[in-house]
């Protein structure tokens, strides 16, 4: 079976025209090389040999920083780097703020081969975006995401939840806006705080008060569903998980296997619903053999949170079900 894959090259906290309050790209992607042309062509070079016939199934993604911000001579430098592969990949998708974004940028790309782009929007409210010294506000998210989809490339939104003046439920709203726009693709990211940013000195100082690890499991439990709903993708939830992100992280409700956790939550929802009008006692439930462990959840979790409840669950797999789908 194909499988997709990004062949991530990083150009971490370049071109990014604000210090925003929870930024530390280098400690979060783990870079701080700023790569050449022949970094480009050697990891390109690199994935063809390794992914072989899923080359044409996969990406090229310039991510880390603001593309659209760099210094022009070395944006093109990077893309021309990477044009000559375009034929075995699937595209060229990039990350930037929605407020490097224009009519000029979005023609310099096209001609350069880029498929996709993703706007770090963080949030659509416009108060949060100040308090966290975003530089931009949820207007120019709607112009540039417009401007995107009407230059007939792949539309990705970012999302942060627990951002500093942030509630569950300005994130639900910031999902909700994000439907409106109609993105082909969304990443979520709960906050973390890192040291060194503004964010950090906030904690310290007592100011801000990150989420928990339940309480963001649960609303991205609930940000999943409402996007699954609304036909879009979640490609990633959660930070990739790396040692510098580990040293150098203060407080946050991170996890390296975070989706797994925000899954398992909705099928233990989605059994609890099932199970809401019927007396204590034993039951079956059937699932896809791929949501089997998010059934049984962390360390059994939610079997036990359903035997506390009165039902002692017994898991069986069917492959006619979907992943993440649960029967009585």
């Amino acid at each position: 079976m194909s499988k997709h894959a990004n062949v991530a090259i990083f150009v971490p906290f370049n071109g990014c025209p604000h210090r925003c309050s929870f930024c530390d790209q280098r400690s979060i992607t783990g870079r701080v090389y700023q790569p050449t042309a022949e970094d480009v062509r050697s990891t390109l070079e690199t994935a063809v040999d390794s992914l072989k016939e899923n080359t044409k199934h996969s990406e090229i993604a310039f991510f880390g920083g603001s593309f659209t911000a760099l210094d022009r001579d070395y944006m093109h430098m990077l893309l021309e780097a990477a044009t000559p592969y375009f034929d075995r990949f699937k595209g060229i998708r990039i990350s930037t703020r929605p407020d490097c974004i224009d009519g000029e940028i979005l023609s310099l790309l096209r001609q350069n081969k880029v498929t996709a782009i993703e706007l770090g929007a963080q949030s659509m409210d416009d108060r949060v975006l100040c308090m966290n010294e975003r530089g931009h506000n949820s207007a120019d998210v709607v112009c540039a995401a417009e401007l995107i989809r009407n230059g007939g490339f792949e539309l990705g939104l970012q999302m942060m939840t627990g951002l500093y003046g942030s509630s569950d439920e300005l994130d639900l709203y910031t999902a909700e806006r994000f439907i409106e726009l109609r993105p082909d693709t969304v990443r979520v990211y709960p906050t973390i705080v890192m040291k060194g940013t503004r964010l950090g000195e906030l904690y310290e100082q007592g100011v801000y008060r990150p989420q928990e690890l339940d309480g963001a499991v649960a609303l991205c439990a609930r940000l999943l569903t409402l996007f699954e709903r609304g036909g879009i993708r979640v490609i990633r939830v959660g930070l990739h998980d790396t040692e510098s992100l580990r040293r150098d992280m203060l407080a946050g409700p991170y996890h390296p296997a975070f989706r797994e956790l925000c899954e398992s939550r909705i099928m233990l929802d989605k059994a609890t619903a099932l199970l809401k009008d019927k007396e204590p006692g034993a039951y079956t439930l059937r699932v896809s053999p791929r949501s089997r462990s998010k059934m049984t959840g962390n360390k059994k979790m939610n079997l036990i949170a359903l035997f506390d409840r009165g039902y002692d669950i017994t898991i069986l797999e069917d492959e006619n079900l979907k992943d993440l789908e649960v029967i009585l």
